[in-house]
């Protein structure tokens, strides 16, 4: 009987301290939603989600497809998303009264021949430079980015500002339409329904290759996680670097994945570029300040966030 007892209390201390010991190998794992638009954007998630980069780092991910950025910021507003995929101005205007959001690392920006965004013209049209541009309206979607980088690409290129004039068509496939039917002279539109709209016989004014510093997209979390539950954070960034590196060395291994994940239109479904995506960067001060300025000049923004406070690069400086 002792024998039985003593190898009974044996087993029991073996099991409990086996069990302790898994527990602090395997720590509880923690559960992120973060919200994307189905664009480019998006394929790093997708890739680390496939690769299973989120569950080496004790991640949950939930990668949350919304259809248009005002459902993507009436989640984060109702605290029911951790993260979002988003532009500088809509960081800055969600931190215009407290600290909301972080950014915590740069998702895309023009890079080696790939641009983010494309001016163009009608099929047929005769205009064929930015100075053609002054005084004709170009669909944009009113108060977001895609008006930001029209206007200042066009200042760039030597169009006067008072001549910059735009059309609010916030649907960016109806924009589509109506600039390749020619009910619209010029429209602003991003890849790829900006490469697909040539190959169908659009024209290329510009495109932000020339001007990179103005298209920029951010990934941020609340700032609860980023400054409470900082570990997650760098655990999703991480994961995210991973893929990163991953899709720059070959792209064409994601292609698959990329038209299940991304709507690309059919006509350009094999030929487009997959492009590269920026690794372990995030925008600088002038970006921020212009921005800002920006929407100050449109009357969106009193205040002036601190890019110190918006913007942080602690994710980014720890990982590899």
């Amino acid at each position: 009987m002792k024998k039985l007892i003593l190898i009974f209390v044996i087993f029991y201390f073996s099991v409990h301290i086996f069990a302790a010991g898994s527990s602090e190998s395997n720590p509880a794992t923690t559960s992120l939603t973060v919200a994307f638009l189905p664009i480019i954007d998006a394929l790093p998630l997708y890739i680390a989600e496939e690769q299973g980069y989120f569950l080496e780092e004790n991640l949950d991910v939930k990668a949350l497809s919304v259809a248009n950025p005002i459902e993507r910021d009436r989640l984060m507003q109702s605290g029911e998303i951790d993260g979002m995929l988003n532009e500088l101005s809509t960081l800055a205007l969600f931190n215009r009264d407290e600290i909301q959001l972080k950014a915590v690392i740069t998702v895309r920006k023009p890079m080696t021949g790939s641009p983010y965004f494309r001016i163009l013209a009608s099929p047929g049209s005769k205009i064929s430079s930015p100075l053609d541009l002054a005084g004709i309206p170009i669909a944009v979607s009113k108060n977001t980015v895609i008006e930001y980088l029209t206007m200042r690409i066009l200042q760039a290129e030597g169009v006067p500002a008072d001549s910059i004039k735009t059309k609010n068509v916030p649907v960016i496939p109806e924009r589509f339409q109506l600039l390749m039917s020619g009910a619209l002279s010029a429209a602003t539109l991003p890849d790829p329904l900006g490469e697909a709209a040539i190959a169908a016989g659009a024209i290329l004014v510009t495109d932000d290759l020339s001007h990179p510093e103005f298209s920029i997209s951010v990934l941020s979390f609340t700032t609860a996680l980023t400054d409470n539950n900082s570990h997650a954070v760098k655990g999703f960034i991480r994961a995210w670097n991973k893929a990163v590196k991953d899709l720059n060395s070959n792209p064409e291994t994601f292609r698959k994945l990329f038209l299940e994940k991304v709507r690309v239109p059919e006509i350009i479904e094999n030929t487009f570029r997959i492009p590269e995506f920026p690794y372990g960067e995030i925008p600088d001060q002038n970006q921020w300040n212009d921005v800002i300025n920006w929407l100050q000049e449109k009357k969106l923004l009193e205040t002036s966030p601190l890019y110190e406070s918006s913007i942080t690069d602690i994710f980014i400086s720890t990982n590899d």
